[in-house]
């Protein structure tokens, strides 16, 4: 199957990896890994011979653009004048009322790696369990246990 021209790929699943990548990193860095994850599938796109599954490509590009920043990010000193700040205790919930959508992606991030880009695959690019696993590189078993967990695990927090 042929290839399509770049700009193709870009425009169908543009929107789709910003999204995944603001689940996964966040939104201060999801612009970064952005540029990265295209700039990467810009150089690699011409040695393509199959453009049969290009969305499960482009996410799998995303996906190890994302693994890179939060491996860079834990690596990198973080600069202190003086005292080290205090840590700023997690906000509740007014009321007893539910997360709003800001809390709920951040408590995604907080989750294991496979667990959030399981979740952020799913639910932000709507992906099937056979994407999923072929973006991390799993079985579609592995797969639906990620996302079921991440989904445990959240309801669990969720009801603290």
């Amino acid at each position: 199957m042929r290839l399509p021209p770049f700009q193709t790929l870009l425009d169908a699943h543009g929107r789709d990896v910003h999204r995944f990548l603001i689940a996964s990193v966040g939104a201060t860095d999801a612009d970064d890994c952005y540029q990265e994850t295209w700039l990467a599938a810009l150089r690699a796109y011409p040695r393509l011979h199959d453009a049969s599954n290009l969305k499960s490509w482009i996410f799998t590009v995303a996906h190890r653009k994302a693994i890179d920043h939060v491996r860079a990010r834990r690596r990198a000193p973080v600069a202190v004048g003086g005292e080290p700040p205090e840590p700023s205790p997690a906000p509740a919930a007014p009321g007893g009322a539910g997360l709003g959508d800001d809390d709920l992606w951040a408590r995604v991030r907080e989750l294991p790696p496979k667990q959030r880009t399981a979740v952020a695959l799913r639910y932000v690019a709507d992906a099937g369990y056979d994407e999923i696993s072929a973006v991390m590189g799993t079985s579609e078993d592995a797969a639906r246990r990620n996302v079921h967990e991440a989904l445990k695990r959240l309801r669990t927090e969720y009801r603290r």
